[in-house]
């Protein structure tokens, strides 16, 4: 509620509109003991300059100044001053989802057009908007699957981001849906023989991501191929948006989950990010979330609508395809401005420079350390296996303004000492340098053991 100051000539005027004579009056009807009599204890008022210093002071506490080398589904990307002056408008700028959108032809354009250009990115026919991130995007790409085949168990890679796993894990405990894991071979792809004993009768779909958690690029025409003899669907998830600059897009998928945070929306402590289902027309009942059409008024002028709903709140909740009912659609905004100032050139150029600065770090730690899975072809991240924990290598680089890789030894205890390391075109050759020394100091009293072990060795 706004605060709105109020003079003693306004107080007095409304007190007589109400029939009382004073503020005594106004509260009498509250027992006296639960009246406050005194001042609050609070602190002194600030003036609008002393706040913008307040707040400024605070921003520094943000890590200002750190260049960050961690990815794993949240990315560091360059964001355009236009998304911020834009969503900032009053036509856009509502934290309520516009359930009656049809009054706001701009807010349903904006919608369209980012289905569409989500459409073509894909390679998909159709493209919601939105859901709340990539990874219910996902869990509700495979209950999708399962509506569609009537089967009800899931064959998931090992490879797909771990809190990807936890959150469709949840969704299929309640569901009774087996979930079977799927291994990696030592090339970061997934195990295809594994895969094809993995599938069953009963498998609705097969998930996976690519690029995957370690960066890798999956072989999809392989694996639509296993999945779609087998009578399962394919739905494959993508974590980093910014890769289909280059990457051609799983055209061979049935359905695509994708976090689109990449796209122009701030890491934000997590959220709130960007998450999008693109499939074929023909699987478009069966998809979750809001959808836009265009048609014509009755004067033949062009016209936006929400289409095919599938919501809870609109049918029957057993017909419902989801319980995700909220469209995002100020985020998706920010993706939408994103994708329109940068074109299909300017994507292309972009995901280049992402490609062109990870081949150069992962060059570069290969001569100190193990680089993990080089033999796939990989797009702005890679796994470092070292002798030293990650942990110290990144307590070091924080004296240089540095955010290290993510350690992977949480999720994957098989790899040792591994980080999950990524660069973007916010990231400098310098950093890079300087993160390579780190390693390569930590490396260094290692080998240095290891020599002094064979020498003995041979005296041995």
């Amino acid at each position: 509620m706004r605060y709105l100051p109020k003079s003693p000539a306004d107080r007095e005027a409304m007190l007589k509109a109400i029939g009382a004579r004073s503020i005594d009056d106004l509260f009498a009807p509250i027992p006296a003991e639960y009246r406050l009599n005194r001042d609050l204890k609070v602190p002194r008022q600030m003036a609008e300059s002393e706040i913008v210093d307040w707040f400024r002071e605070r921003s520094r506490e943000n890590g200002d100044g750190y260049t960050t080398f961690l990815g794993a589904g949240a990315y560091y990307h360059y964001r355009p001053v236009i998304i911020d002056s834009l969503i900032s408008r009053g036509e856009f700028l509502t934290a309520y989802t516009p359930y009656q959108a049809e009054i706001s032809q701009g807010t349903l354009q904006s919608i369209f057009e980012f289905q569409t250009m989500i459409s073509e990115l894909t390679g998909m026919e159709v493209a919601n908007a939105s859901m709340y991130d990539g990874s219910t995007a996902a869990a509700e790409a495979v209950m999708m699957a399962a509506r569609l085949t009537g089967r009800h168990s899931v064959a998931i890679a090992r490879s797909v981001h771990p809190e990807y796993r936890e959150v469709l894990a949840t969704y299929a405990h309640h569901q009774g849906m087996p979930l079977a894991t799927v291994p990696f071979t030592d090339s970061g792809r997934l195990d295809l023989s594994e895969l094809d004993k993995s599938i069953t009768t009963e498998t609705a779909c097969v998930l996976i991501q690519s690029p995957n958690f370690f960066g890798t690029i999956e072989d999809m025409a392989a694996v639509a191929e296993i999945a779609h003899k087998r009578g399962a669907m394919l739905v494959v998830s993508i974590a980093e948006a910014v890769s289909l600059g280059i990457v051609e897009p799983p055209r061979q998928a049935d359905i695509i989950a994708m976090e689109a945070q990449s796209f122009g929306v701030p890491l934000s402590f997590g959220g709130p990010y960007c998450g999008v289902i693109a499939t074929r027309e023909q699987y478009v009942r069966q998809m979750p979330g809001r959808l836009v059409g265009q048609t014509t008024d009755r004067n033949g002028k062009r016209g936006f609508v929400l289409t095919l709903a599938t919501r809870e709140q609109h049918i029957r909740r057993e017909k419902a395809t989801s319980n995700i009912c909220t469209n995002q659609a100020l985020i998706a905004l920010m993706a939408n401005i994103f994708m329109t100032i940068y074109g299909k050139v300017g994507l292309r150029e972009l995901a280049k420079q992402n490609l062109a600065k990870a081949a150069y770090a992962a060059q570069q730690f290969g001569k100190h350390a193990n680089v993990l899975f080089s033999g796939a072809p990989r797009f702005n991240e890679f796994v470092v296996q070292t002798s030293e924990d990650p942990y110290a290598i990144n307590t070091r680089l924080l004296e240089h303004k540095i955010v290290g890789g993510f350690p992977l030894k949480k999720f994957y205890p098989e790899l040792g000492n591994a980080a999950l390391w990524c660069c973007t075109e916010m990231t400098s050759r310098a950093a890079i340098d300087i993160a390579v020394s780190s390693v390569a100091e930590g490396e260094r009293p290692a080998k240095s053991s290891k020599e002094q072990a064979d020498v003995q060795e041979v005296v041995r």
